[in-house]
């Protein structure tokens, strides 16, 4: 069965980009010029995906905007003659069809997901974490696909990460069956450096199965209150295979400051009409 929709959990508080999230979502910070959330859609769409789910929160109106039609804004663009920034506008209301789902609590993940099992449906489906920001040329969910399609089982990207920010994350124990492909034997949500089977570690990138749904309800909330995507998974874990793969690429963080400070730096240098003239300027700083 072809996976043709993709879910977008973004009902998060962006706390680790205040006072910045304060009034706007942080899935709308721009890298460089374009908001976070829209390099995933773009990688969903290269990928695929037909239909987009976006699970959203209180304050996140602005995402549902930027990807509608706005005829003001289009009308005083085609007045002015901008017809390349118009072209850009309303590339983006025409990118692809989005759906929203309001997640009235921010309760983790696996809430998210649940929060749209009526609009997922009985099917398999992606699912994005936009602070992932992913640069390779081959997208990385066509990568999981590719993995999917072969396997029929669900499939998630993992990476190696410093021993010291196991914590972080979900890590993954398994054997390795293909270039890059493990078969995974357990998962751990964000264990100690002493607990960790490994470093590797899932980011966000999933193809997931309807049966994921059954096992978020029986996982029940953790200490924090929430529903963990990981906890969930690991408890489908006793019912069939899933399996990491080390994506060609390059992540960054973007949930971060750092990260978001070193996507923006790459993604500028890559750009042709910033690139060159941007570099001259790196190259000018007296950095000690």
């Amino acid at each position: 069965m072809k996976v043709r929709k993709a879910a977008f959990p973004a009902a998060g508080l962006g706390t680790r980009f205040l006072p910045a999230t304060k009034a706007q979502p942080k899935e709308m910070l721009p890298l460089v010029d374009k908001p976070l959330i829209q390099y995933a859609v773009e990688e969903a769409i290269d990928s695929g995906i037909d239909n987009i789910i976006i699970i959203t929160g209180r304050g996140k109106n602005a995402i549902e905007d930027h990807f509608d039609v706005s005829f003001e804004l289009e009308k005083i663009l085609e007045q002015r003659g901008e017809t390349e920034l118009l072209a850009i506008v309303k590339d983006i209301s025409d990118m692809i069809n989005l759906s929203y789902v309001r997640q009235k609590e921010a309760l983790g993940i696996g809430h998210a997901l649940l929060t749209a099992r009526e609009l997922i449906g009985d099917q398999p489906f992606a699912c994005f974490l936009g602070d992932d920001i992913i640069d390779s040329d081959i997208p990385c969910t066509r990568q999981l696909l590719n993995v999917f399609y072969e396997k029929q089982h669900p499939v998630v990207a993992i990476e190696e990460v410093d021993p010291e920010k196991v914590s972080s994350y979900g890590i993954i124990a398994g054997k390795e069956v293909g270039d890059g492909l493990y078969e995974i034997t357990d998962m751990i949500e964000k264990p100690s450096r002493e607990e960790a089977p490994t470093n590797l570690a899932i980011i966000g990138r999933y193809i997931l199965t309807p049966d994921l749904f059954e096992m978020l309800e029986q996982v029940g909330k953790d200490a924090k209150g929430e529903i963990q995507l990981t906890n969930g998974l690991k408890l489908l874990l006793k019912q069939r295979p899933i399996f990491g793969y080390k994506f060609r690429g390059t992540r960054y963080d973007a949930g971060n400051k750092l990260g978001f400070l070193k996507a923006t730096v790459e993604f500028a240098l890559k750009r042709k009409d910033l690139g060159e003239s941007f570099r001259k300027y790196l190259l000018s700083l007296k950095l000690q």
